[in-house]
C-alpha cells in the first residue's frame, strides 16, 4: 500500500497546495484531451511527477493493482459482441481506463510525498469554513484508516488460507472475506469513535504551518498551464 515516506525529493519540498493544484489541473486536462497525442503528453507529465517524487512507475502501479482488473475489464466488456470482439467499440473505453491510470500515478506522487497533517492543513486553508474542516478531517481519516483496513483484509485472507478455506468454492470464500472485512471495518470505526472522544476531538486543531517557496513557482505554473489546456 502506497503511503507517505520521508525524503528529500523535489516533490517533498513543495507546498501541498501546489501539489493539489497540479493534481486537479492534471485530472481536468486528462478528461478534456482524450486523443492519443494528448494522452502521450500527459503520460510524460505523469512519469515526470513520479520522478520528482522519487517513486518508480512500477511501484505506483503495484500499489494501485486493485484497480487494474476494473480498468482492464471495462474495455473487454465494452468490446464483447454476439459475434465476437469489436476492437473499435473497446478503444474508447480503453483510452478512458488509461486516462484514469495516469491520474492514479499522479496521485501516487502526492501520497508518497505529503504527510497526512499537511494534506488536512492544505484543504482547510484552501476551502474556508466548516466545509473545509469537514473535507480536511475526511481526507485525514481516509489516509489513516485505508491502510489499516487493507492490512485487516490481508490478515483475514492469511487466516483463511491457514484453515484450508482455499478448498471452498469461490463464492463462499468471497462471502466469508466480505463479512469478516465489514466486521473488522465496523470494529475499527467504533475504536476510532472512542479514541476521538478520549482525545477531545477538535474541529479546528493547530495544524502545521504551510508556506510557498521558490520551488512552488514551476509547479503552480504547470498547474495553470494544465488548467488552460483543459479549458481550450
Amino acid at each position: 500500500m502506497l503511503s507517505y515516506a520521508p525524503g528529500k525529493s523535489l516533490a517533498h519540498r513543495l507546498d501541498p497546495r501546489s501539489k493539489l493544484a497540479v493534481q486537479i489541473a492534471f485530472a481536468a486536462a486528462a478528461f478534456a484531451h482524450t486523443t492519443l497525442e494528448g494522452l502521450a503528453v500527459l503520460t510524460l507529465l505523469a512519469l515526470g511527477t513520479l520522478a520528482a517524487a522519487g517513486t518508480s512507475p512500477t511501484e505506483a502501479i503495484y500499489a494501485y493493482r486493485f484497480a487494474l482488473p476494473f480498468l482492464l475489464g471495462g474495455p473487454l466488456l465494452e468490446g464483447l459482441t454476439w459475434i465476437g470482439f469489436d476492437p473499435a467499440a473497446a478503444s474508447e473505453t480503453l483510452l478512458a481506463s488509461y486516462r484514469v491510470l495516469l491520474i492514479l500515478l499522479v496521485s501516487a506522487a502526492y501520497v508518497r510525498t505529503t504527510p497526512v497533517r499537511e494534506s488536512r492543513a492544505a484543504i482547510q486553508r484552501t476551502v474556508p469554513g466548516r466545509p473545509g474542516q469537514f473535507l480536511g478531517i475526511g481526507t485525514s481519516f481516509v489516509f489513516r484508516l485505508l491502510p489499516l483496513l487493507i492490512a485487516d483484509l490481508k490478515r483475514v485472507r492469511g487466516a483463511m488460507a491457514a484453515r484450508l478455506a482455499s478448498e471452498r468454492p469461490v463464492h463462499e470464500r468471497m462471502a466469508l472475506l466480505a463479512v469478516t472485512g465489514v466486521e473488522r471495518a465496523l470494529s475499527r470505526a467504533d475504536r476510532l469513535s472512542l479514541a476521538l472522544r478520549a482525545r477531545c476531538f477538535a474541529w479546528n486543531p493547530t495544524l502545521p504551518r504551510l508556506s510557498f517557496g521558490r520551488a512552488d513557482a514551476p509547479a503552480l505554473a504547470l498547474a495553470a498551464l494544465l488548467a488552460f489546456a483543459a479549458l481550450y
